[in-house]
């Protein structure tokens, strides 16, 4: 996963039709998909919107955004969602909806020390939770998913050990694995940086995974970028959010 991106167009995973996937059942679920998540506090997320945004305004952007992810994810069918959360959600910008939100969710802690032991760590607490089941995993970055997206990407691991899709900047948008537990072997994969998606992959198949490839997305995190996804996912919290900040994001001056 990464906190930058480019201006890119979409090249959209093949959103194909749901098959049996492998795994058993848990509780009436054959899947999970895992998000994680840190609560949007002004100063704390989103901070290289600022400026042209206020730090207030970039919490909001992150709220949507976390909002319309947990959207997507809990519609799956027959998948379970687990938030690998960080931060205070008492402090968060849009609280109760947020919390509403979380309802229903399997809610960790985030722990380790860099991204990539927390995204390991992620995995593995949801393997603990829901033993057995196929896992795929997002941030909050990327609004415009959708739950057809997210079922496509369950489907793609019926023929594959995981599956990887890059993100414009470099990084990477989606993560999927038939065994959950094998994400331990990206603790120590460098985050955030223009090679982290090759990197990654690079690390599945040195542990003998057949990774599979989904098309790219934009991580939202500068102005420009806010615009782009609003944009090309106009019916969500967050182009709503950042169609009443048009006057932050466009002219690129505070409102």
């Amino acid at each position: 996963m990464s906190e930058r991106a480019s201006g890119s167009s979409l090249q959209r995973p093949r959103e194909a039709p749901a098959r049996r996937r492998r795994g058993r059942a848990t509780g009436g679920c054959t899947a999970v998909v895992i998000v994680l998540a840190k609560a949007p506090v002004p100063g704390r997320v989103k901070t290289r919107l600022c400026p042209p945004a206020t730090p207030e305004q970039s919490a909001r952007v992150a709220s949507a955004a976390l909002l319309d992810s947990l959207d997507a994810a809990r519609a799956v069918p027959g998948a379970r969602t687990v938030v690998a959360f960080a931060g205070d959600l008492s402090a968060a910008v849009g609280e109760p909806e947020l919390r509403a939100a979380l309802t229903g969710c399997d809610v960790v802690e985030q722990r380790g020390d860099g991204l990539g032991e927390r995204i390991a760590a992620a995995h593995a607490d949801t393997a603990a939770l829901h033993p057995g089941l196929p896992t795929v995993q997002i941030g909050m970055d990327t609004p415009q998913v959708t739950t057809a997206l997210l079922t496509g990407c369950l489907d793609a691991l019926s023929t594959s050990d995981s599956l990887l899709g890059h993100a414009t900047d470099g990084g990477w948008w989606v993560l999927g694995l038939n065994d959950p537990r094998r994400a331990s072997v990206l603790a120590d994969v460098p985050m955030s940086r223009t090679d982290t998606g090759d990197l990654t992959r690079q690390a599945l198949e040195a542990s003998g995974l057949r990774v599979a490839a989904v098309g790219e997305l934009t991580d939202v995190d500068t102005a420009d970028e806010a615009v782009l996804v609003a944009d090309e996912a106009p019916d969500g919290r967050f182009a709503a959010v950042v169609a009443e900040l048009g006057g932050v994001f466009r002219a690129g001056t505070p409102a």
